[in-house]
């Protein structure tokens, strides 16, 4: 594909961003035209599509095909990629996103763990997420400010999934909402649990330099309270506001200082300018470590749905022979103090 001289006029208006538009155009028509009948459509996630974006925010896209991509296909697409990165707009170096056959894009699971035909041996370091062992299947990957597509399990996550499902953009196919099943609270909460114990494991110098590292986690630390709390996706400034609400003043004053650190940037500095590259101040460093870690506190304190149905179920279920689940007594009549829970285990019905 042959690198392309500059932005054109958007076919769509995703973003109230010219330039990054016409970048989003450009993505589309060179993924449809190389996957051809293998497209199934092309979505925002991530910032854009939760409402809370702004010039220095990542463009995170999943692009979705009926297969996954075949290795003749992927010389073509990893020539456009490239041609994309090396135009003048800022934003095309911004891009981050993955290609998902639509299989396994609709739930998250183990299985099957890896691409066909490329099989990964059980010490592969995954060049996405940090160097971390391979446990679900690998998409394809474009992260920010690179040019190479590469195996990662990135956006192979129930984050992602929620936000496609419940936000997500269309820059081309179907509603996002036909493509993923819903994602329950309880498998939100699970996956934030595991990552705050990885993160819970660093220490303050992981936190110390760059500055960007340690304002990112504190807002990331934010999130997944939120998260814990609601069974809810929330932006950075969610984030914020609940921490006002919810934290004790330290912690909500330290995610505070890192959002006005964010916002402070001049709209023309990249993320990592010369501000956000200095080392950050050692009493935030290791107030965000503290954070964590009552993050990961509250998230083990925090009994999944399921389990409280159970408990619920268990303590209202009728003595054996007097009633079935609909409460109903087999000989007539009711089962006096029996009602069904309000929602099925799993998530499904009313809404958590």
């Amino acid at each position: 594909m042959p690198k392309l001289k500059g932005p054109r006029a958007p076919a769509r208006r995703p973003t109230p961003y010219a330039d990054l538009n016409a970048i989003l155009d450009h993505l589309v028509e060179g993924v449809r035209a190389l996957l051809a009948d293998n497209f199934v459509g092309a979505y925002l996630q991530g910032s854009f599509a939760l409402g809370d974006f702004d010039t220095h925010s990542d463009v995170d896209f999943m692009v979705v095909t009926h297969e996954d991509i075949l290795p003749d296909q992927l010389p073509a697409l990893q020539a456009m990629h490239d041609g994309l990165h090396a135009t003048p707009s800022p934003w095309a170096s911004r891009l981050e996103g993955s290609y998902a056959p639509k299989a396994i894009l609709r739930r998250w699971s183990t299985t099957p763990r890896d691409p066909p035909g490329e099989p990964r041996a059980d010490d592969w370091a995954d060049p996405g997420t940090s160097g971390m062992a391979p446990r679900v299947y690998p998409l394809l990957f474009l992260g920010n400010g690179e040019r190479v597509l590469v195996r990662s399990e990135h956006d192979n996550t129930q984050v992602v999934r929620w936000i496609l499902r419940e936000k997500g953009v269309a820059l081309a196919g179907p509603p996002a909402r036909g493509l993923v099943d819903s994602v329950p609270p309880e498998a939100l909460r699970e996956e934030v649990r595991m990552l705050l114990d990885r993160l819970a494991a660093m220490d303050e110098a992981a936190l110390s330099e760059p500055m960007w590292i340690q304002a990112f986690m504190a807002l990331l630390a934010g999130r997944m309270l939120y998260a814990l709390s609601t069974g809810r996706v929330g932006s950075k400034k969610t984030a914020v506001a609940f921490a006002r609400q919810r934290l004790e003043p330290r912690f909500a004053d330290l995610i505070e200082r890192a959002w006005r650190e964010r916002e402070a940037r001049p709209p023309d500095e990249p993320e990592l300018g010369a501000h956000f590259r200095q080392a950050s101040d050692p009493v935030d460093a290791a107030a965000t470590l503290d954070l964590i870690r009552h993050a990961q506190a509250v998230a083990h304190a925090v009994p999944s749905r399921s389990i409280i149905e159970q408990k619920l179920a268990a303590k209202h279920q009728p003595p054996p022979g007097r009633g079935d689940w609909r409460g109903q007594n087999p000989r007539g009549g009711s089962a006096r103090g029996w009602t069904p829970p309000p929602t099925r285990p799993g998530g499904r019905g009313r809404r958590g």
